[in-house]
């Protein structure tokens, strides 16, 4: 065989010395002996094989979205996004959402547990691999010859050639010029790649991989909370009692016949019972490859071949501004090793990579003229040197929301009047409304302001790039489809707490209060040059808090009901069967909804201990309905706010891209 390669090779270099004007060479192949014998392609079905002047490479990046590890799990994305109609690639994520929950029940970000390049041990961005990550030194490629597919009688030889001074010609790799090859390209400086047929050059590229660093900073809404990556598995047959048996009241009314999570475990609580917690990329903060934030990141890493995506999400559930992106802020949930720094702190150190991002005393910077006396004197944060910092090219921003008291405002809405839950207040924190919302709506933009600071001068974003931040608008949770109407009075979708009763007249002042955030967030976006996302909003309505049924449902997805155990029976269905990440017409978990999904319990112990509960079982009840992201977008409606983020996002990429 390789002698008929040799002589076939002589051919081509004769052919080319004694007819230079000619745009093709045709090498005839004649009948090889029969130790020489290709076996691939039968001598009779032979044909004279053409080898072009010129030949164009296609390449892209093999892992374009270097947040995974491994490029295989990108390359699931990167095929789904391939098979999308055209149609479908105006809401690109969303339809991507919808193919890929048809083919995982449990989720598709199930299969990536651990597969990230996120350490939960020490927080921070770290691959598994140990490769470089906020700076790499190579990206892999996949380059091809479009001429020659499916044609697998010649041989190519590829090259690469380093940019830069002293650069050395790479290692050859021969392969058939029909299949594409795995090269190593060097960032930033790039390489030529050159393709050799029979020691004649046919093909060269000049490739440089475009490698765009995204953040993504905020609260509950940028985190993903309520779509852990691995949700809670029920048992088919067991059942979960959060009391004692009461006689006296209905069965749907008693704390007895909920849903159980499968295990061995005996009380509720209990070791056994925790380990089958839902399962985050990172526990404190709830955090979750759903976010749309997240999702943005990998869609804008899909959709250019030739670029790749170097992604850092802090977002953590519970943050604010001030307790959360400035001071440090320990998240939603106990775990041993909460996040170490602030958020600002955090990226900054990111920004660094391998170097150390030294804390500085900044007491007077950000306090704004003492309107707020949280950032009054010992503020330190950590800052990454301008000449040492990794260039951030987008901020993906969800805040404000806890700051004017989203949690307390919900739970106005929802808490029925003389309950010892509103006593207790709302989530273990006040219950407020309109005025109280109003009054913290006020000081707001002087939060924006100091945080607008904060991302010129400690992360290093240029004065005249603002609109490389984009705040994103939260969605109306409960207004119907007409934009104007709100949910009706019910307790659809919320009898696991039996307090639980949405009113219309409260949702009603809650809307108008995030009606003003919603004007707020916009006017200070707008004043401070960032981009305002807001598209979304609109295709939420209709699609909030009430929608669905709650009796006769046509499947289960779409039932508002819980599954109680009433005898030996499940009504309305077996919780085992419940699809957490089904395509369904709600966009927002209800309270049964977090029960089905995040399940979020605490040890016994520790809730003993912090909250001086003599009786924990039915707080453990109202932590799975509410702690477990209730209120909160499902991963289909994070896949709706991630597709108006990237209409928004190219535009700034390209505006900069154009400039380079």
């Amino acid at each position: 065989m390789q002698a008929f390669r040799h002589f076939i090779s002589v051919l081509a270099l004769v052919a080319i010395a004694g007819g230079a004007a000619a745009p093709q060479v045709q090498v005839q192949s004649r009948e090889p002996d029969q130790d020489q014998q290709d076996d691939r392609v039968p001598p009779e079905d032979r044909a004279p094989v053409a080898i072009p002047r010129t030949a164009k490479i296609e390449w892209r990046v093999q892992n374009p979205f270097r947040f995974f590890n491994n490029h295989r799990d990108t390359e699931v994305h990167r095929a789904t996004w391939v098979s999308l109609t055209p149609e479908q690639r105006r809401t690109p994520v969303t339809s991507a959402e919808r193919a890929l929950s048809t083919r995982h029940v449990d989720g598709w970000a199930a299969h990536q547990e651990g597969k990230t390049c996120w350490n939960a041990s020490n927080n921070r961005h770290v691959c598994p691999d140990a490769k470089p990550y906020v700076f790499p030194e190579s990206h892999t490629i996949v380059a091809e010859l479009m001429e020659f597919a499916g044609d697998e009688r010649l041989m190519c030889t590829w090259l690469t050639s380093p940019k830069g001074r002293n650069a050395e010609r790479g290692r050859a790799i021969k392969e058939n010029c029909d299949k594409p090859v795995e090269l190593q390209i060097p960032y930033p400086g790039g390489a030529q790649i050159s393709v050799e047929i029979a020691g004649r050059e046919v093909a060269e590229e000049d490739v440089r991989v475009r490698d765009v660093m995204i953040v993504g900073m905020g609260d509950s809404f940028g985190s993903g909370e309520g779509n852990p990556d691995v949700p809670v598995r029920f048992s088919r047959e067991r059942s979960a009692d959060y009391g004692k048996p009461d006689p006296k009241r209905a069965p749907t009314a008693q704390l007895v016949g909920f849903p159980a999570r499968v295990g061995k475990w005996q009380l509720i609580g209990d070791k056994e019972f925790l380990a089958q917690n839902p399962r985050w990329i990172d526990q404190a903060c709830h955090r979750s490859l759903y976010s749309h934030q997240t999702r943005a990141a990998l869609q804008l890493s899909l959709e250019n071949p030739h670029r790749a995506v170097t992604y850092v999400g802090v977002a953590c559930s519970g943050a604010e501004i001030v307790h959360g992106l400035f001071l440090r802020y320990k998240g939603n949930e106990w775990v041993p090793n909460p996040p170490e720094y602030s958020q600002i702190s955090a990226v900054a150190e990111a920004q660094c990579g391998t170097r150390e991002a030294p804390m500085q005393d900044l007491p007077e910077a950000y306090h704004m003229n003492g309107k707020i006396e949280a950032l009054q004197g010992g503020l330190v944060l950590r800052k990454c040197a301008a000449d040492h910092a990794r260039k951030i090219d987008l901020v993906m921003l969800s805040v404000g929301g806890n700051d004017v008291g989203f949690a307390r405002l919900v739970a106005n809405a929802v808490l029925a009047d003389d309950t010892n839950l509103r006593r207790l207040g709302g989530w273990m924190g006040q219950v407020h409304g309109e005025a109280q919302a109003n009054e913290a709506l006020d000081l707001l933009d002087e939060r924006y302001k100091a945080l607008n600071r904060a991302f010129h001068n400690i992360l290093h974003v240029p004065w005249n790039e603002n609109d490389r931040v984009l705040m994103i608008a939260y969605p109306a949770m409960a207004l119907l489809e007409d934009g104007r109407s709100v949910c009706p009075d019910s307790n659809a979708g919320m009898e696991v707490v039996q307090e639980f009763r949405l009113s219309t007249e409260k949702a009603r002042e809650s809307q108008r209060a995030a009606d003003k955030l919603h004007r707020v967030m916009r006017t200070s976006a707008r004043e401070h040059g960032w981009t305002f996302v807001e598209r979304h909003r609109d295709q939420f309505l209709g699609r909030g808090i009430c929608a669905g049924w709650s009796e006769n449902a046509l499947s289960s997805v779409d039932d508002l009901r819980l599954p109680r155990k009433v005898g030996n029976t499940w009504e309305p269905y077996n919780p085992a069967d419940f699809q957490p990440y089904a395509h369904r017409q709600r966009w927002f978990r209800t309270p049964n909804d977090a029960f089905m999904t995040g399940n979020f319990h605490v040890a016994t112990n520790l809730a003993q201990r912090a909250l001086k509960l003599q009786s924990i079982q039915w707080f453990q009840l109202l932590l799975a309905a509410t702690y477990s992201g209730a209120f909160h977008p499902t991963a289909e409606g994070h896949a709706a706010m991630a597709d108006a983020v990237i209409e928004r996002a190219r535009a700034v990429l390209t505006k900069y891209e154009r400039r380079r």
